[in-house]
């Protein structure tokens, strides 16, 4: 009987055709994966790796291999965790991407009583702006907006995307306020340009009775960070359009004010990811659950709502 860390190794490696990648999934050294997989090369009787110092290519016996596992792996691991979980505490390692702005202002305020109600849980979390690939990044799930649903993960929405207009007190002294979208293009821009597309972000907004109207925002300052955005507003730079979650403290603190108050431009919604397995590890199954129950009792969806005005 072969062990689960040597089968582990090999369908890991074959994902990523690196033993190194394979390593950093598994918080493994790659001579631990590489001799994990020679042992149970050694147990076949067969190679399943080419291997040079240059590429990893999977033999014709490695192919037929990973084909037989399947999704195997995958449903062990998760029955071990759900054995885990029904034994005691839910345990590992909880890898999970979050946006910076987003992830540390409304989800980092979760951990001390996660970390309370699961001691056994430890944390790696990535604070990046760009949708990740869960499965190939061996991610245990992700927060934020407009991710591609590759085969294998499903989408929790948490609540909508809204992008609002703010601006600084400082900057709207003496200035006209704007009545409709269209009176932007007369005010400084401090404008978002996309990772995926490496241009300026615009924006159509709509209200409430279904107009709509596309901005023509000057771009007076390009940044590709919505925390640099509202700090720039801040500093009476100009105007912004940004996520309601990413601006809502300086709303509060009136650091910033939105405008036009019954517009806002819709991407869509803000969604929790993870691997659609039949058994979810403890561990995640315990990080969905309280993100969930916690948006829900903080009403954060209808906080973030840029359509209630």
């Amino acid at each position: 009987m072969e062990t689960l860390a040597n089968l582990e190794s090999f369908v890991r490696s074959a994902e990523t055709l690196s033993f190194s990648e394979a390593a950093r999934r598994l918080s493994l050294t790659p001579a631990a994966v590489s001799r994990n997989v020679a042992m149970l090369e050694r147990n076949l009787g067969v190679r399943l790796f080419q291997r040079s110092t240059r590429k990893l290519t999977l033999t014709e016996a490695g192919e037929s291999f990973l084909l037989g596992i399947g999704d195997n792996l995958d449903a062990l691991q998760a029955a071990i965790s759900g054995v885990v979980q029904e034994g005691g505490e839910p345990a590992g390692v909880l890898k999970v991407s979050l946006s910076p702005t987003f992830g540390v202002d409304h989800i980092l305020p979760l951990l001390p009583a996660f970390l309370a109600r699961y001691p056994r849980i430890r944390l790696d979390w990535r604070f990046e702006n760009r949708p990740v690939d869960l499965i190939a990044e061996g991610f245990d799930a992700a927060i934020g907006a407009a991710f591609a649903l590759s085969p294998g993960v499903v989408a929790r929405a948490l609540a909508p995307a809204h992008i609002i207009a703010v601006a600084s007190p400082a900057y709207l002294a003496g200035r006209a306020w704007p009545t409709d979208p269209s009176d932007l293009a007369g005010l400084d821009g401090i404008v978002m340009r996309s990772a995926r597309t490496g241009r300026p972000r615009h924006w159509t907004m709509r209200n409430a009775t279904g107009a709509e109207m596309a901005i023509a925002q000057p771009e007076t300052i390009v940044l590709n960070d919505p925390t640099a955005m509202c700090r720039a507003a801040q500093f009476g730079l100009g105007v912004t359009l940004v996520a309601v979650p990413d601006v809502l403290a300086a709303l509060e603190s009136g650091a910033l004010i939105r405008l036009l108050p019954y517009w806002y431009a819709d991407a869509g919604s803000i969604s929790l990811y993870y691997a659609s397995r039949t058994l979810l590890p403890a561990k995640t199954r315990a990080f969905v659950d309280f993100v969930t129950e916690a948006f829900r009792r903080e009403r954060l969806a209808q906080r973030f709502a840029g359509s209630l005005g």
